[in-house]
């Protein structure tokens, strides 16, 4: 296994364990705000008027544990989400750095690169994604396991969302090349020119970039959550009108008359507060287990080397 390709498995490994481990720790704030996100009626119908309401719900019907509902599932594609992600990006930058000669790599650039590893990432993940929505929207006590979520699907539906997925893609790309930019000026303006980011460093400029992020892309969130939702047993002999919003034009068309032009920013805070620590949780961990990453493979790589080379000998 050559350098480059050793740099990329090294980058993907260690960003997908930061993404396992930070999506678990803050997997309750994440089930309260899209149950709460995916709820859409009349403000004076509304089941939820605040975030804290989905967990009082689950308290009283002595539902806590379904706070977790979903959590394999979303671990899962979390994981796999995360590695083909990080993999793709670090694949495409370096790929982009030899190409050109340039030994830096710009914004545009950057963008583009974070993009289309985005694209990919979604296209081979979209059906857990799905069906994690599923799980963690649908009642409490009343999810059902991933097999069967979406083997009562059709393919067409075990990709619902998947439009407006690829076109947030740009989500990480605005995400982490602002985390890059911040993260290579700051190093160069430290004593030493250190090689990384100091725990809480990285903590800040992850929550700074994916605050930016949310803010810009947060009415395409709302209609995904919406799109891939779990149908609830109070909606489950709603007319086709309402079924209609499972559609991206028929959600923002739901959202508009339902709750008006504010209906698009329902639950920005939750989402902020939930995306922005998660992020952050994910490159500074990610940013800390990098050289132990290093270290392990290394290791493997030269233990295959000297068993390879007992063998050829013998």
């Amino acid at each position: 296994m050559g350098g480059f390709d050793m740099e990329s498995l090294v980058d993907a490994t260690a960003g997908a364990i930061g993404s396992l481990a930070s999506t678990t720790i803050l997997y309750p704030l994440d089930t309260c705000k899209t149950k709460y996100q995916a709820e859409l009626r009349t403000p004076n119908l509304r089941k939820y008027r605040n975030l804290s309401d989905v967990l009082w719900e689950a308290i009283s019907k002595r539902q806590v544990l379904s706070l977790f509902q979903g959590l394999g599932t979303k671990n899962l594609q979390s994981f796999v989400s995360s590695f083909i992600y990080f993999y793709g990006y670090s694949f495409f930058r370096r790929m982009y750095i030899e190409k050109s000669g340039y030994k830096s790599i710009g914004t545009k650039a950057n963008l583009l690169i974070a993009a289309a590893a985005g694209a990919c990432t979604v296209a081979i993940t979209q059906p857990l994604d799905t069906a994690a929505s599923r799980m963690q929207t649908s009642d409490f006590g009343k999810s059902k396991g991933l097999w069967k979520t979406l083997s009562e699907e059709t393919w067409g539906e075990a990709f619902d969302g998947l439009g407006i997925s690829i076109l947030l893609t740009i989500n990480p790309a605005i995400q982490y090349t602002a985390f890059d930019q911040l993260k290579q000026r700051l190093l160069e303006g430290q004593i030493g020119n250190p090689q990384s980011l100091s725990a809480l460093n990285a903590f800040l400029l992850g929550a700074v970039s994916k605050c930016a992020a949310t803010c810009l892309t947060y009415p395409a969130i709302r209609c995904k959550v919406m799109i891939q939702a779990a149908e609830s047993d109070e909606d489950a002999d709603q007319d086709p009108e309402e079924r209609s919003r499972k559609t991206v034009s028929g959600a923002l068309y739901a959202i508009w008359n339902k709750e008006g032009f504010l209906g698009f920013f329902k639950g920005l805070r939750a989402q902020i507060l939930k995306t922005v620590l998660s992020s952050a949780l994910l490159l500074m961990i990610k940013e800390k287990i990098t050289k132990s990453t290093w270290v392990l493979f290394l290791g493997i790589k030269r233990f295959l080397f000297l068993s390879r080379s007992r063998l050829k000998s013998s």
